[in-house]
């Protein structure tokens, strides 16, 4: 395996990990942070809007969704000009985790990155968001297997 692609699936994981025992403290899943995150910005957001800007499909939106109606931090609503429509809206509840979720983010951030100078975090950060950026693109494209050295 490349020595990027190995040491950033297990830091990747390890993240994860970090984060999703940060947010089960606040009775969040693995996940359901990013929903609310995007409701944050975007409240009203419908299940296909949010899957696409979490890149996940609708389905997992729409599961993650009655959870999270079902503890109260989001409620469900028929669009008011097409009926077709439902949007997803925070409950005060989910309003309210906003401030200490994103605390406890900030918090691992700064954790995590406590050995690295100013400059190594802004690099890193730069570094990621290019890749990703690429990585985004890579997706949309039709894949070809001729350059592959997978037959």
């Amino acid at each position: 395996m490349s020595e990027f692609l190995d040491l950033h699936g297990r830091t990747s994981k390890v993240l994860r990990a970090l984060a999703d025992a940060a947010m089960r403290r606040h009775g969040l899943h693995i996940g359901q942070d990013h929903l609310l995150a995007m409701l944050w910005e975007r409240d009203g957001s419908t299940p296909g809007e949010v899957a696409t800007a979490l890149n996940v499909t609708t389905p997992t939106v729409v599961k993650m969704a009655d959870r999270m109606t079902a503890t109260g931090l989001l409620t469900r609503r028929r669009d008011d000009r097409d009926n077709r429509l439902v949007r997803l809206w925070l409950t005060d509840t989910g309003r309210a985790l906003q401030k200490p979720i994103e605390a406890e983010r900030r918090l691992i951030e700064e954790k995590v990155t406590a050995d690295l100078t100013e400059t190594e975090r802004a690099s890193l950060v730069n570094a990621l968001a290019k890749v990703y950026r690429t990585a985004s693109e890579l997706l949309s494209e039709p894949i070809d297997h001729s350059d592959s050295a997978i037959t």
